[in-house]
């Protein structure tokens, strides 16, 4: 299915999971990238973007490192679906689901790279408008994930650029046709991911590129040029 804020053709598209977690990083996450990469590849994928999850409470948990150390530990994800991508030949790409102090609200960031996350510490402490002026500064692509779930609300538009209008995970209702009515009026770029945590959650999203990025920087300023094909649905 496309939309007002897609353009390309799918059959020559790229498809790519835009959502998806790690058990090394993300304690809810349930499957190992070494297992559940080659099934992406086999279904199709052209990449993943891993997008562990990034609040205070994750880092309290090592609060006798020091940040160097916490960044590492929280790469981890990334590098061992890197290390499997490598084997099975899909794409990753580093991203970001990042939670802020003062609510539970959850955002997708495309742009990071290893360096981002060792040199800028703590970004749980920031405000979410704070982090939005960072993300400008750096050029880094900002997308609320979910906002319509009941836990959820709805941030102030014009500190985003994106917002996911499909999110696959079976377990929340995350009123996805209300999403992608937010997107529309206020003009920000539409996502699909499968919001991946575990097996159920497979391949039930995704976001048609026109071309392939090789990193997040260049996923970002595919984002915001709009070289986006279509979605995936299911």
């Amino acid at each position: 299915m496309t939309y007002m804020f897609t353009k390309g053709d799918v059959a020559l598209s790229y498809l790519f999971e835009m959502h998806f977690h790690t058990p090394y990083t993300s304690h809810c996450g349930q499957v190992k990238p070494e297992e559940a990469l080659p099934k992406y590849k086999e279904m199709g994928y052209a990449g993943v973007v891993v997008t562990d999850h990034y609040y205070r409470d994750w880092f309290r948990d090592y609060k006798d490192l020091s940040w160097d150390e916490k960044a590492e530990r929280w790469l981890a994800g990334y590098k061992k679906a890197l290390d499997a991508g490598r084997e099975c030949g899909i794409v990753v790409i580093l991203g970001m689901e990042i939670r802020f102090n003062d609510n539970i609200n959850d955002h997708l960031v495309y742009g990071i790279d290893e360096e981002f996350v060792y040199r800028n510490k703590e970004l749980y402490d920031l405000t979410y408008e704070e982090f939005a002026e960072l993300c400008r500064s750096q050029g880094l692509f900002f997308a609320q994930a979910h906002p319509f779930r009941d836990i959820c609300s709805a941030r102030d538009p014009k500190y985003l650029n994106g917002v996911e209008i499909y999110n696959g995970n079976m377990r929340w209702n995350s009123h996805n046709d209300v999403a992608k009515e937010f997107a529309k009026v206020n003009g920000l770029v539409g996502i699909s991911g499968s919001d991946f945590h575990e097996w159920e959650d497979l391949a039930r999203g995704g976001t048609y590129l026109n071309k392939c990025p090789k990193d997040s920087k260049e996923l970002a300023r595919l984002l915001f040029e709009k070289e986006i094909a279509g979605y995936k649905e299911t």
